[in-house]
């Protein structure tokens, strides 16, 4: 199983949005997936054990997991090379 982290400010209100979106998007392309929600903090210290981290606010520098921008699954502008950039680091 493939795993996302989706990461926001605080963990909650963007994060849940975002992590909707790509669960769907997975499912509907048959990726096996687990996504998790998060906060910046949860980033400091050490490295998550996921395959991709899509965030809407700046990560700390030293993260080794490929980073997705997250805003595009706000605004909806450039949605879709989003999706395509998490599906890409899922396979």
């Amino acid at each position: 199983m493939k795993k996302v982290l989706v990461i926001c400010g605080t963990g909650v209100a963007t994060s849940t949005m975002v992590a909707s979106s790509i669960k769907e998007h997975c499912a509907a392309q048959g990726i096996d997936v687990q996504v998790t929600q998060g906060k910046v903090m949860d980033l400091l210290g050490s490295t998550p054990d996921v395959d991709v981290i899509v965030a809407t606010t700046a990560v700390p520098d030293g993260i080794t997991v490929p980073v997705v921008p997250g805003l595009p699954f706000l605004t909806g502008m450039g949605r879709d090379q989003a999706l395509a950039d998490v599906v890409s680091h899922l396979q």
